[in-house]
């Protein structure tokens, strides 16, 4: 018994009030206080239909809200147990995004599925996609070429048709094709979890949508939701923190994108 707590303690202390960008840790100064490693082996244990355990030396991880880190695939507990594995001399939250999103997942998705799908449909209202540019030439049409193929997917799969504007001025969508699209977010906690994920990293509820059904792949989107960054530093050179936080940022959605892969 006195293990089991000292464990769920060690994990509580590993994945809670750290922080996690280290772009912004630097930034601040911030200094994380890492946990050594502990264990000599990550992996997978025995568990229940859908419930695959991720071990640390035969004991189960555990979330910061004490549950069991578990997955509901085999090849996804596997995914997770393999970040752990990758650790070495010290337990780095940031570099975890994948026990991160679980643990999310497992503790608030799992939970109340409801407020977070309403938090991604709150994006489809004001979706990333519709707004574009009016100048220079050049970017309106490298967001044409990104943006409309999952705008057309969209319209084709679901319905769905947007008003487009120039401009960031906020304009009323379709009530019926904003529904639309609500109604195919998935509900399922682990789907649920990684489009919520990707929407916030994207800001796209569609291209969040686009991946989680198979329409189009992670490298698209992603470059998708960076047609003006990328613009941006076509034109006058790369910042060295933005492009660093930015891997921060796309670590996190191959996590979120390896879970819509595992989970079907």
């Amino acid at each position: 018994m006195h293990n089991t707590v000292q464990m769920r303690e060690i994990f509580t202390e590993i994945f809670e009030n750290q922080p996690l960008d280290p772009v912004e840790a630097t930034r601040r100064s911030v200094r994380p206080n890492l946990r050594k490693r502990f264990y000599a082996r990550a992996h997978t244990g025995e568990g229940e239909e859908r419930a695959v355990p991720v071990m640390l030396d035969g004991k189960p991880v555990m979330t910061p809200a004490r549950r069991v880190l578990a997955a509901p695939t085999g090849a996804l507990a596997e995914a997770i147990a393999a970040e752990w594995d990758a650790q070495s001399d010290v337990i780095d939250p940031a570099r975890m995004p994948l026990t991160r999103l679980s643990n999310v997942i497992i503790d608030a998705v799992s939970a109340a599925p409801k407020p977070v799908a309403d938090e991604v449909a709150n994006y489809v209202a004001s979706d990333l996609l519709f707004y574009r540019a009016d100048a220079p030439a050049g970017l309106a049409a490298m967001q044409a070429q990104a943006w409309d193929p999952v705008l057309a997917w969209a319209r084709e799969r679901f319905g769905a048709r947007f008003v487009l504007v120039q401009g960031v001025v906020h304009v009323q969508q379709p009530r019926e094709s904003v529904a639309l699209v609500r109604a195919a977010i998935p509900l399922e906690p682990w789907r649920l979890g990684a489009v919520s994920s990707i929407t916030t990293l994207t800001g796209s509820a569609i291209l969040a949508l686009a991946i989680a059904y198979g329409a189009f792949g992670a490298d698209a989107v992603w470059r998708a939701a960076h047609v003006d960054e990328d613009w941006q530093m076509s034109r006058w050179g790369r910042d060295e923190l933005a492009v660093e936080r930015r891997a921060h940022r796309e670590a996190e959605f191959r996590a979120a994108v390896t879970v819509l892969r595992e989970v079907r």
